[in-house]
């Protein structure tokens, strides 16, 4: 197993709002809520308002600094030798939906309680909280690696070249792209700073490629996905799961980059979040600021992208794009041209 190293320049940090809005809602249980006559009347309602507000504030702690923290207990280190595929992410993933579950119950029954007028916002909150719940449940179940999978889709002519994962993580799509390609190699790359990642994924990634028996056909880089470290047309084929989508205002750079280090009629598949049931389960409303099919379609296509299929898979959307054959001779032509180049 290769491995180069170049400099990361961000950092992911979108889980920290949900830290803090879930350390402000245990707080608001644990102090607020059980001094509302109707709640500190009852030793059970008084009690319980306590405990949940204690359970939300370090859950959410936990959320914000728990991986970090976790990866510098001696127990944690010794894990890493575990004869099972680790992925890091699945327990903060999954506490965020479940964190807001817990908090909307909780509210719905102070709700009922304290101002029983308001029943048919008690009830409102309770199906919410029910959908977190069931959010929290799907984070959890798509964490393991039995649910690692990527769509059957024309992505090589054969089951050799030289394939880019683009986002790697701590290798769920490498080793599902190593398993599927016995003779090609994949080149994983990420900038490994993720904080809903333990450690960032690099040792994570490291110890599931051996499990996998992948090491000697994987190398690793690190590096950004909106600059990344390769000569234009490099790779064969490329796959991105769960990654460009996080990039934000930079997701079309991200395309662009992917479309520069791929070889003329080189295939991409793309997987991302889009709004949908199973988004909105796992985050509700957020899921309406995700990137819709349509908005990927056309930053795909002003890439320079040719779109060959699409599809969706365990709730997330999926697209295969082809690099047009002659691409990089018109993008060498249209540099030429422009002013003092």
């Amino acid at each position: 197993m290769a491995t180069r190293d170049t400099p990361g320049t961000h950092s992911h940090g979108h889980l920290w709002l949900v830290g803090l809005i879930g350390v402000a809602a245990g707080l608001l249980l644990l102090i607020y809520v059980p001094s509302l006559p109707a709640v500190s009347g009852t030793i059970l309602l008084f009690g319980g308002f306590h405990l949940v507000g204690a359970l939300v504030l370090l859950a959410s702690l936990y959320v914000m600094a728990g991986n970090r923290l976790a990866g510098r207990l001696p127990g944690r280190k010794r894990r890493q030798d575990t004869a099972n595929f680790d992925f890091g992410w699945a327990p903060a993933w999954a506490l965020g939906p479940w964190i807001a579950a817990l908090i909307l119950a909780a509210i719905a029954v102070a709700v009922q309680v304290a101002t029983p007028a308001y029943w048919p916002l008690a009830m409102v909150l309770t199906l919410l909280a029910a959908n977190f719940f069931a959010g929290g449940l799907i984070a959890r179940t798509v964490g393991r690696y039995e649910h690692a999978a990527l769509p059957m889709v024309d992505l090589l002519p054969c089951d050799a070249g030289v394939v880019l994962d683009a986002g790697c993580g701590a290798g769920r799509t490498t080793i599902a792209l190593g398993r599927a390609l016995r003779n090609g190699r994949v080149v994983a790359l990420d900038r490994f700073d993720s904080n809903y990642i333990e450690g960032g994924g690099r040792a994570l990634l490291e110890q599931n490629l051996r499990l996998a028996g992948l090491t000697a056909r994987v190398d690793i880089e690190l590096g950004d996905l909106t600059a990344l470290p390769f000569p234009e047309g490099r790779f064969d084929a490329a796959v991105s799961a769960h990654a460009i989508d996080h990039l934000g205002s930079q997701k079309e750079q991200g395309l662009r980059e992917v479309l520069r280090v791929l070889k003329p009629g080189g295939r991409f598949l793309l997987v991302v979040w889009v709004p949908g049931w199973t988004m909105f389960a796992i985050v509700s409303v957020l899921a309406l600021l995700f990137s819709g099919k349509g908005a990927w379609r056309r930053m795909a296509a002003s890439a320079g992208f040719e779109l060959c299929d699409e599809g969706m898979l365990n709730g997330n959307w999926f697209v295969v794009l082809k690099k047009p054959i002659g691409a990089s001779q018109r993008g060498e032509a249209e540099f030429h041209r422009l002013p003092g180049a």
